[in-house]
């Protein structure tokens, strides 16, 4: 009678702990320009024209992308940087994106991007700059590594500053990384939107 109870005690509470694992899901980038945002909905024209839906959390925040220079990459500073190939060692940099302090850490690692093919994103604190002509090579450290990027003048250089959410209006820029649930339906807590017509080189 004790083990019968035992049991049926285990099974009363292994259901619902079963019941409450979150389905799995799978982040999507998203990159676009924003149609139309309703009702927590925030409907983005993607890259290849199609239109997706994403609903925002109640708390959603908003990062704007602003144009900065390369003489802001400086020492200790914590970026991400999307690279194409390499040459000598050294990666090659098509953006560099400045991060301020309270974003230290986000993403960081060196890892496979998808903004072109054989792209890679490497988020690390910054080490060491050196002036080569008119190119910096950075020297950049994250957990459990380090890489050379040549960062050449023609390379897309941004920060983030604080944005309100009325930035978010039709034909805005954005990049965002939504999560794909079972059923299809993409979800996102945060959003990045270009400020002054800048598209988010991401």
């Amino acid at each position: 009678m004790i083990r019968i109870l035992a049991a049926s005690l285990l099974v009363a509470v292994s259901v619902p702990a079963f019941a409450q694992v979150p389905a799995q899901t799978t982040p999507v980038r998203v990159r676009g320009t924003v149609e139309k945002i309703d009702n927590s909905v925030l409907t983005v024209k993607a890259r290849d024209g199609k239109l997706l839906g994403i609903r925002l959390a109640d708390n959603y925040a908003v990062n704007g992308v602003a144009k900065a220079k390369l003489e802001d990459v400086a020492a200790g500073k914590f970026i991400g940087v999307t690279t194409l190939g390499e040459r000598n060692g050294e990666l090659i940099a098509l953006e560099v994106h400045i991060f301020p302090e309270n974003m230290r850490g986000t993403g960081e690692g060196h890892y496979d991007w998808d903004l072109k093919p054989d792209s890679k994103m490497t988020n690390a604190n910054v080490a060491d700059v050196v002036s080569i002509g008119r190119d910096r090579v950075l020297t950049v450290q994250y957990k459990g590594g380090e890489k050379k990027v040549r960062v050449p003048d023609t390379a897309s250089i941004v920060t983030f500053a604080p944005a309100e959410r009325r930035e978010l209006t039709r034909g805005a820029h954005i990049f965002c990384i939504a999560q794909r649930h079972p059923d299809g339906t993409l979800t996102a807590a945060r959003v990045n939107v270009g400020l002054k017509g800048i598209v988010p080189p991401m």
